[in-house]
């Protein structure tokens, strides 16, 4: 095996990690450490917070979140079956279409129970 093949991906990952932690780093050992009470309440928005910043969230804020995730998620599956379409055929066709349609049966009955509805 030639190991010179991974090459660029190693100076990828190397310059990758570099360009996330270095600024951090930096920012840490040259920033001013100056700790306020303003800047370490929970809320840094111009008022006083009214509420525990634990406050419980309702659980449809979840279910409607991770609704958005399943069907987002699942239609990315369509991007690599559009391009290649020509290469699977019909098969590949009709495969999506049956995913499609469970898809689609889903969402109507996320859409019957009121999964989807906010009030």
């Amino acid at each position: 095996m030639n190991l010179e093949l991974y090459l660029p991906v190693i100076l990828f990952i190397l310059v990758g990690a570099a360009v996330g932690i270095a600024p951090q780093v930096i920012g840490f050992i040259m920033g001013p450490h100056r700790p306020d009470p303003d800047k370490n309440a929970p809320y840094e928005c111009g008022f006083e917070a009214f509420e525990d910043a634990r406050m419980r969230f309702d659980v449809r804020y979840y279910l409607v979140a991770i609704l958005f995730i399943l069907f987002d998620l699942e239609i990315a599956f369509l991007f690599p079956w559009a391009v290649s379409l020509r290469e699977i055929g019909p098969t590949g066709f009709w495969a999506m279409m049956l995913f499609l349609g469970i898809l689609v049966v889903g969402f109507v009955y996320e859409w019957k129970k009121g999964a989807l509805d906010w009030e």
